[in-house]
């Protein structure tokens, strides 16, 4: 059966990483760079997202990106992204950021994105992805909210595309 018919659930896409903040990644506060989290939850994210289309991607926007609490120098961060939402093209990621002490091992919930990509086929154009089958009621929650999402996501771009 064609893979782009069949669809995937978010659990075949969820891709996790690590990264120890060292005193280069961090500002005079001892904190981590927000640039430097937006670097990782891109590639975590496109990772997801390849997993899901097993296409080129591109990264097509990040939005509703919150810092909620910082990460310091010594501490681990925890990278997670999945797909939540398939589109013709294009494929809605969340992302999330967890930062961890390595001695007492506690979790302190640290950043949430929504990026969006879009799959190229091998002339450079989009080229159509696999639908998402959600499995959980979770992941039935987060696929039904993503539409209305996408809806604010395309108004603010025709918005800005406006206004410049």
């Amino acid at each position: 059966m064609n893979e782009i018919r069949s669809g995937k659930p978010p659990a075949d896409s969820v891709v996790e990483m690590t990264e120890v903040v060292l005193p280069s990644d961090a500002n005079p506060l001892g904190t981590v760079f927000g640039g430097r989290v937006v670097q990782w939850i891109d590639i975590c994210a496109t990772v997801a997202a390849q997993r899901h289309c097993r296409q080129i991607v591109v990264t097509a926007s990040m939005d509703d990106l919150h810092f909620l609490a910082p990460i310091h120098v010594g501490m681990i961060a925890l990278i997670r992204a999945t797909v939540t939402r398939a589109w013709r093209t294009s494929v809605e990621v969340e992302a999330r950021v967890d930062s961890e002490d390595p001695l007492s091992g506690e979790r302190r919930h640290c950043v949430s994105a929504y990026l969006t990509f879009v799959a190229l086929g091998p002339d450079g154009r989009p080229t159509p992805v696999p639908p998402v089958i959600p499995q959980t009621a979770d992941e039935i929650q987060r696929y039904e909210a993503a539409d209305e999402r996408r809806r604010q996501r395309l108004a603010r771009a025709a918005l800005w595309r406006h206004a410049n």
